[in-house]
């Protein structure tokens, strides 16, 4: 197959004079050269264009993709260099249902993942993949996850034809030839590529998303390889997110002995200078990112970002477990992000931004549900359609994205991509009933109990029911890349990898009442738990022993200046035997799916839970 050389290509586009292959005297380069041909060979593009990460050829992708119409250019005033992408309708979220993990043993991928044996999802994928980046460029981009060289760090190398999934990845990682440089020392990486499945016949038109209807997101963890097709959205796109940074990554961490972790990571600095390390798994809506960019309404505490959304964690030289954020940017949920809910998110995204499927203002800014209190008179919507406060549709997209550099953040850390001592470990979920505000694990192994039944009421009009959770243990239900049976009993085993292990606290800041009402305010306040964690951390916090572990002792938790009653205190740490025990009855089936891998030091806890709630109730 012919491909012209991107060192004479005579394209009309601003990128045609980047994108030269670097050139290394290197066996461990050779073989990436010849990964590349081969892909190549596969989906026959038009070019080949090596990516350098350089802020000459980023802009000139960005132009080509105004001029495409993939991208529009927001108001330079008000969103400097900043972009807002329209995707198909189709392509709005990640695709769960069309995830699969191929490991060569069906038992190996486990009952929460999709599986498909790896020679047949070869078999299904090769055809697709045949010929579908015809008359597209085929982007090469080497990546790190953390800084490039970094001790906890990863590489890898995806390739795609979508060039907005190239500029996500440049935002979302670290990019550029020092990680090819990596490669050709003989660094392991892993292989990504990702095509929109969409080939263009010579002289037809692109369209401004690119896509097709069939979609495959597939993991082989045996060859450390991802597959995607179809989707130019999101984490089906940019391949060093959810798919390497945690399906890939956690088989990484099972076999080398560390974790791959759906965990936002934040410095806490109390009123006296001292410095905490806090990791925190919480499902999807139980306010992951508020945390992670929490300003506290409490004097002298300050919490300092290091990262949004992944934590990759690994034993120390010294004994403790090390933790950094292996991403470069953030990835969010647009609304519901605003000035009210979390303004520090709002001011990250001043300027060199990727907005995604957020409604566009007359003045050529940005507007989404829960930006401000009230709406525009008038906005064209994500679907580039008239929308006034009565079209009685959504403005943006429920999904609507944001991708920005982390080191925007007002909230960063000066040394955010730094590997960071961990001392705590948080876990949450969205719950009407049962959990209380705070409670701390007895010890490691009541922590990962207490991450593998993570949960939150399915709807809105089932909170309060117990019979009705929606299981998503550590927030790892849809990512990890293997058996999420083996998955607990390694998170049990790095309990005896280190000497000095991070204490395990679960929260949940919604807990209602009887009359419907949240108990806790929430937010800012969200500080005044935090504020007993890191006391308990010190040993200057007293906490009463229950069924469920340690819970704040009377008059232990500072509420100074907020306004919670005494009975709606509580209720926040009322602890009912009956609920708890139909509770156990519905985590013992949960369990009883992983069948005979389901680790025995869960199943324990579990019965010791039980004995515990049938004491009190005696």
């Amino acid at each position: 197959m012919a491909i012209a050389d991107p060192q004479t290509h005579a394209g009309t586009t601003r990128l045609a004079a980047y994108g030269a292959q670097p050139r290394y005297a290197s066996a461990a380069f050779s073989e990436l050269v010849a990964w590349v041909h081969e892909v190549a060979e596969l989906t026959t593009p038009d070019r080949i264009h090596w990516v350098d990460g350089s802020a000459e050829e980023n802009r000139a992708l960005l132009d080509d993709m105004i001029d495409q119409g993939t991208l529009i250019a927001l108001n330079d005033e008000w969103r400097p260099n900043s972009y807002l992408a329209r995707s198909d309708a189709s392509d709005v979220a990640r695709l769960e249902a069309r995830t699969f993990i191929a490991s060569e043993r069906e038992a190996d991928a486990g009952p929460t993942n999709n599986w498909v044996a790896p020679d047949e999802m070869r078999q299904t994928l090769m055809p697709l993949f045949a010929g579908s980046m015809r008359g597209r460029t085929m982007f090469v981009v080497p990546f790190s996850m953390g800084k490039i060289g970094g001790p906890l760090s990863q590489i890898g190398v995806q390739i795609t034809d979508s060039p907005y999934a190239v500029a996500s990845i440049e935002i979302m990682t670290r990019v550029g030839e020092d990680v090819t440089r990596l490669i050709a020392e003989g660094t392991s990486w892993v292989r990504t590529v990702h095509s929109v499945g969409a080939p263009l016949a010579p002289g037809q038109a692109d369209s401004a998303w690119p896509s097709n209807p069939e979609k495959y997101i597939a993991h082989f963890p045996e060859t450390l390889e991802v597959w995607s097709f179809g989707s130019g959205y999101g984490g089906n796109a940019i391949l060093a997110k959810k798919c390497y940074a945690l399906r890939i990554a956690s088989v990484l961490g099972r076999d080398q002995g560390w974790l791959a972790e759906h965990m936002l990571l934040i410095r806490i600095v109390s009123p006296e200078g001292r410095a905490f390390h806090v990791a925190a798994a919480f499902p999807s809506a139980c306010g992951k990112t508020n945390l992670a960019m929490l300003r506290p309404t409490l004097p002298g505490w300050r919490v300092e970002t290091l990262g949004d959304d992944i934590t990759w964690i690994r034993p120390g030289s010294d004994g403790r477990l090390y933790a950094i954020n292996p991403e470069a940017g953030f990835f969010g949920v647009a609304p519901g992000t605003g000035e009210s809910t979390n303004i520090t998110a709002v001011e990250t995204l001043h300027a060199n931004v990727i907005f995604t499927n957020v409604a566009l203002r007359p003045d050529g800014d940005v507007w989404w549900e829960g930006l401000t209190d009230e709406a525009p008179e008038s906005l064209i919507d994500w679907q580039g359609r008239d929308w006034t406060p009565d079209s009685g549709r959504p403005a943006a997209h429920p999904n609507s994205r944001f991708t920005v550099a982390a080191s925007q953040a007002p909230s960063i850390a000066v040394d955010w991509d730094e590997a960071v001592p961990l001392d705590a470990i948080l876990f949450g979920g969205r719950r009407a009933t049962n959990v209380p505000l705070v409670v701390e694990s007895f010890d490691w192994t009541h922590g990962a109990f207490m991450g593998a039944t993570i949960s939150s009421e399915r709807t809105a009009a089932a909170e309060g029911t117990v019979g009705e959770l929606r299981r998503d243990p550590f927030a790892m239900m849809p990512f990890c890349g293997y058996n999420m049976a083996d998955y607990f009993a390694h998170w049990v085993g790095m309990g005896e990898r280190a000497e000095a292990l991070p204490r395990i606290f679960q929260v949940n800041w919604f807990r209602k009442g009887e009359d419907g009402r949240f108990l806790w305010p929430g937010f800012g306040e969200n500080a005044r738990v935090i504020e007993w964690i890191v006391r308990r951390l010190e040993g200057a916090a007293e906490a009463d022993a229950t069924p469920i572990g340690h819970v704040p002792a009377s008059g232990s938790l500072n509420l100074d200046g907020v306004e919670v009653s005494s009975a709606d205190l509580d209720e926040l740490f009322r602890i009912d035997p009956e609920s708890w025990l139909v509770e156990a009855d519905l985590t013992e089936d949960f369990f009883r799916s992983f069948g005979d891998r389901m680790p025995a030091a869960l199943t324990d806890q579990l019965a010791a839970l039980r004995a515990r709630l049938q004491a009190t109730k005696d």
